[in-house]
Parts: structure tokens; C-alpha cells; sequence
């Protein structure tokens, strides 16, 4: 299936994503970055897949989430009745269940499921067993339960099933993990726990703040953004996938299920701004313990509680989704130097600050040391935002937001009567300022680069409006966004920078789609220059990419028609919703009414 045919469930800890032909080809458990045990997404059936439909498989007629929530409904028309399944994963008490109900809608049908558990991203076939009826698996630390009101035949090293399904009958197939050492855990009560998930959905929906005409396409975004948080501490992950390519069949695939501070950032940013600040305190505590320590050592990602140690491997017993390998799992990129964090983590700190989280005096000692860092490094080359292999380089984006950095800096203590080196911060961010404006700056061609003195333009150049470092309507800004839209557009999206053979920016073969963050951006920055008509022209054209059920991957290849890149992605879904927010008027959070916030000790 293409990556638009899934579908995502999760409990705020792990996700599933559910094909349109009813089956679940890949889950992780009981984290994101746990091994798969359903990994047929990035093989085949045979390394693990849960498929649950009418006899013979084929897609769904038609699907829907219930309004606003993350429960899936997939519906089958036969010539003998109608079918209906609800997939779910309730939030977890202890142990995570995968809930399918299959409800008889009309007539009678003939349904079949087939289940391979596949531990270890589908190398472990593990030991299945009988107890009391209910069907195990056991594979080294690891064991599933199927509760199912059918019994399951084995064969083939599979477990399957034919059954008939009634108008009005209702029934429940509940798949539960568990630590292998530990007994049995309790069964679920399946129609209890569809009730609370659809009230727990419903009751966070209605906080969202945003009421503009793209209400719908924002709220699935924000709902996808909760899904990908990890409740237990606040980290947030990019995706809950790893290796679907930027470009198919080539070996652009990369690991997302981990906590980027970039993209986290960006996400609190849009939670603040529709009306989220516990989500927003639960990520900045979770940002305080991971960074912790020397400056030095931040990290641009972490595990989902902090991790520090994510080693890149291969995979080399998995095909690769449509044969696009290497299959990798851990993310080399942790090692890599990202000047721009910084500017991120002080930009999304004193953003929380500003809209009304209590001030934290452990965060303030966090961002002196990381302050301190910054005066003495900005000027060095690095990898950039992109994460490029190739060499390092003084990235336009990564010097701006070391001035982001130094800038926050300052209006923390213009605003709120924290004590540091003001005068020190200041001059350094106006030297910082204009070195970009001279060395990141082509005159001849009134724009700016992508790295000092390059030819080649970024994407990550139209954030300079965003963040506050040019007005919109500065000529030099103009002429950036002229230039972008001139040079780095293909079928009307934005990609990231330019792909070539001759250009070794990140040193990898083959191309990619359009970055679809990246065209938001663009809308954002067309909005706020008076562009509306242009803006919410690519803004339609964006949300048509979206897949039925309103979700976006990482890219859009135009030369296929198809999204590509890890699914559903965090980038993709955040810059949505900003850009929806510029259009309805609505600009990004800014502190209101400082002079009245109390001063901070």
C-alpha cells in the first residue's frame, strides 16, 4: 500500500498504523522506539502483520476517524452485508492494548484475520501457546495476548480464522502486551474503553482554542501531535516510524521515533498557540531533565525519557518499504553539531514563559550555561537543521538562530527581571545580525544563501520573517522569497535545498520530494506580507495532499504523485497549524501585557 493508505492509533506511548485493506502493519511496543512487532510496513506479511477484514482483502469502501478523536472506523460493502471495524488503543492503565471491534452493520459476512507476531522488527517468530482459550505469544522479553471471541487456527507460522458477522453482532479482538517474565494482565472491558477514549478525545478537543475556517484540518493536526507525545514524561517524537523513504527505492531512511528539540519546539509552539499549556509544561519539564548538564553535551534528539545513546543500525533482513534500502533504526545525526538548538530551546522557553507558564528558576540556570556556549561557538561551521552528511558548513539558518538565541536572552531580561549580561547579549546579537546581513547575503542577487558565501538558497531562509530576525516587508526579504519561489519550487511546493549530483550539501545519492513543512512556511510568510490570496491558494493546495483521514508525511513527490518520507510526521502537522492560524489572523503566541506579568526574583 502507498504510505497515505494507513491510518494512525496510538495511547499516547506507542502507535499502530492501519492499512486500508484492515490490517495493522506496523506497532511498536510498549514505547514508539520499542522493537516492532508488527514490521510487514518495511518488509512483508511474514514479519508480523494483523489483518482483519472480509474474506479475500481488499481496501476499505470507506473510513473515517469519529469526529475528532483517534478511533477508526473502516467499512466493507459485500454483496451479502455491510461490516464495520473500530480500531483503537485505549489509554493505558499498565500493559497497552490494540482493541478491534467488528460490527455487523447489514446482512450477513464472512470475515478472516490472520495474525504474525513478529518480535524484533520481524526476525524473532516467537512460541505460541494456549491458556484458557486465549492464544500467547512469547519471544525473549517479550509477550502478546489475543483475546478474541473466535479461536484462531495455527499453520504456516501464522494464526487465522473464518467467521460470520451479522447485522447488530459486535465482536471484540483485544491484543495486549505485556513483559514475558510477568502473568497474564487482566482483561479489558473492549465497549468501556471505547466509551472513555471517545470522552477522553472529546474532552480534549474542546480546550482547543482555535475557531477559524480550517478548524477541522487544524484539529487533526493537533490531535496528531498529542498521539505522538509520550505521556509519561512530555518528549514528543517526530514520527512513530523509521526508514519510509524520502525517496523511493533509494536509501534515504531514517529512524524518526525519537524527540527532536527542533521539532518539539515547533509543536509546543502550535499546542500554546490553540490552547495547550499543560502539554506545554509537561515538555518544557521534560526538556529541562534531558538536557541537563554541560552545555557541551545537548544533543539535538533524545529517547522519548531523555535517552542520550541512540546508535544507528541496520536491518539488513528487511526489504525496505517498496525495496528502499537500508532499513536503519537508532539515528547517527544525535552526534552531529546543530548550532541552531539552541535558538530553539531559548526561543520555545521564553515563549512559555510569556504565555503564562510559572517561571522555573532550574530553567533560567539551564539557559545561562547554554548562553554561555552559544558566545562561544555560534561562529563556528556545523550540519545544520537538514542534518546533511556532508561537510560542515556556516548554514545561514544556523547562525540566525544563534541570534534567536542571544535575542530570547535579552527579552528575558527586559521582561522579566532576570539578571545576566544584558549589555554583553546585546552587542553580541547585533554582531551576529550583521554578519548574516553581510556574509549570508547575495547583493547581486538580493537574497540570501544557504551557507556563507554559497550560491545555492534554503528553505529554512523563509523563517527569518518567522522568528523576528527581518520584517516581512524588508526588500531583502522580498527578494529571498522571490528566489525561493523562482529557484526551489517543483509542481508549485518548496523543497529543502537544491538535490544535485554536483552539489555535496548533504552527501547522499538520489533525490526527494517537496518538504512539505516548507511550503506552510511559505504560506506563513506570504500571509504576513499581504499575499493572502497567493497564500491560501498553496494552503488549499497543501491540505489536498493530506490523505483521507487528514493526515501528512514528511514530503510530496510530485514526480509520483505520492506522499513520502516517515508518517505522520510532527514537521509536517505543526506548520499547518501556524499556517492556518497567519491566515485566520491569528498570529504566533506573543507575550501580551508584559508590564503586567509579575517580575520574577
Amino acid at each position: 500500500m502507498r504510505i497515505e493508505d494507513y491510518a494512525l492509533i496510538g495511547d499516547m506511548q506507542s502507535a499502530a498504523l492501519v492499512g486500508r485493506d484492515g490490517s495493522i502493519d506496523w506497532l511498536c511496543l510498549p514505547r514508539f522506539d520499542s522493537p516492532a512487532c508488527f514490521a510487514a510496513l518495511l518488509g512483508s506479511d511474514r514479519n508480523g502483520h494483523w489483518w482483519l477484514g472480509p474474506t479475500g482483502r481488499r481496501p476499505a469502501d470507506r473510513r473515517r476517524y469519529r469526529p475528532e478523536t483517534l478511533i477508526l472506523e473502516s467499512e466493507w460493502d459485500t454483496p451479502t452485508g455491510t461490516v464495520r471495524v473500530i480500531d483503537f488503543m485505549p489509554a493505558r492503565d499498565v500493559n497497552p492494548d490494540v482493541v478491534r471491534i467488528v460490527e455487523g452493520v447489514s446482512g450477513t459476512v464472512e470475515m478472516s484475520t490472520q495474525l504474525r507476531v513478529r518480535f524484533d522488527y520481524g526476525r524473532i517468530v516467537p512460541w505460541m501457546r494456549r491458556t484458557d482459550g486465549h492464544l500467547q505469544a512469547v519471544g525473549g522479553p517479550d509477550s502478546v495476548w489475543l483475546h478474541s471471541p473466535v479461536p484462531l487456527k495455527g499453520g504456516d507460522y501464522a494464526h487465522v480464522a473464518t467467521f460470520e458477522v451479522k447485522e447488530g453482532d459486535r465482536l471484540p479482538f483485544v491484543f495486549t502486551w505485556h513483559p514475558s517474565h510477568e502473568p497474564m494482565p487482566p482483561q479489558i472491558h473492549c465497549e468501556n474503553q471505547l466509551a472513555e477514549t471517545e470522552a477522553m478525545w472529546a474532552e480534549w478537543v474542546s480546550r482547543c482554542t482555535y475557531d477559524g475556517p480550517w478548524r477541522e484540518a487544524v484539529v487533526r493536526s493537533l490531535i496528531t501531535l498529542k498521539a505522538l507525545t509520550y505521556a509519561p514524561t512530555g518528549g514528543i517524537v517526530a514520527a512513530p516510524t523509521t526508514s519510509l523513504p524520502e525517496d523511493l527505492g533509494g536509501v534515504r531512511n531514517w529512524d524518526y521515533r525519537f524527540c527532536w528539540l527542533r521539532d518539539a519546539t515547533l509543536t509546543l509552539d502550535a499546542l500554546i498557540g490553540s490552547g495547550y499549556l499543560e502539554e506545554a509544561g509537561a515538555w518544557r519539564s521534560w526538556l529541562l531533565r534531558a538536557i541537563a548538564g554541560r552545555p557541551q553535551d545537548l544533543q539535538i534528539m533524545y529517547g522519548v525519557a531523555g535517552e542520550r545513546r541512540l546508535p544507528e543500525l541496520e536491518l539488513d533482513w528487511l526489504e525496505g518499504y517498496e525495496r528502499s534500502r537500508p532499513v536503519r533504526i537508532g539515528n547517527q545525526a544525535v552526534n552531529q553539531l546543530q548550532l541552531d538548538v539552541y535558538g530553539e530551546v531559548m526561543s520555545c522557553l521564553y515563549l512559555s514563559r510569556a504565555s503564562g507558564l510559572a517561571p522555573d528558576d532550574r530553567g533560567w540556570a539551564v539557559q545561562r550555561e547554554l548562553l554561555n556556549y552559544v558566545e562561544e561557538h555560534w561562529d563556528e561551521p556545523d550540519e545544520g537543521l537538514w542534518e546533511v552528511r556532508g561537510p560542515r558548513r556556516h548554514f545561514v539558518h544556523s547562525k540566525m538562530m544563534c541570534w534567536a538565541a542571544l535575542d530570547r536572552a535579552v527579552k528575558y531580561v527586559e521582561n522579566f527581571g532576570r539578571t545576566g549580561p544584558v549589555d554583553r547579549w546585546r552587542a553580541l546579537r547585533d554582531k551576529v545580525h550583521a554578519e548574516i546581513c553581510d556574509k549570508g547575503y547575495d547583493p547581486g542577487r538580493n537574497t540570501f544563501t544557504q551557507s556563507y558565501g554559497s550560491h545555492e538558497l534554503d528553505a529554512s531562509l523563509l523563517l527569518m520573517p518567522i522568528i523576528g530576525f527581518l520584517p516581512p516587508d524588508d526588500p531583502r526579504m522580498i527578494g529571498t522569497v522571490a528566489a525561493i519561489e523562482k529557484e526551489l519550487m517543483s509542481d508549485g511546493f518548496v523543497l529543502r535545498y537544491p538535490v544535485a549530483e554536483d552539489n555535496d550539501v548533504d552527501g547522499l545519492p538520489g533525490g526527494e520530494g517537496a518538504f512539505l513543512a516548507c511550503s506552510f512556511w511559505l504560506v506563513e510568510v506570504m500571509a504576513m506580507q499581504g499575499r493572502r490570496d497567493e497564500a491560501c491558494a498553496l494552503f488549499d493546495r497543501l491540505l489536498a495532499l493530506r490523505n483521507d483521514l487528514g493526515l501528512l508525511a514528511e514530503e510530496y513527490d510530485p514526480r509520483y504523485d505520492r506522499l513520502v518520507g516517515n508518517f505522520p510526521q510532527a514537521f509536517s502537522h505543526v506548520p499547518l497549524i501556524h499556517a492556518a492560524r497567519a491566515l485566520s489572523g491569528d498570529p504566533r503566541v506573543e507575550p501580551r501585557a508584559l508590564n503586567e506579568m509579575p517580575r520574577e526574583p
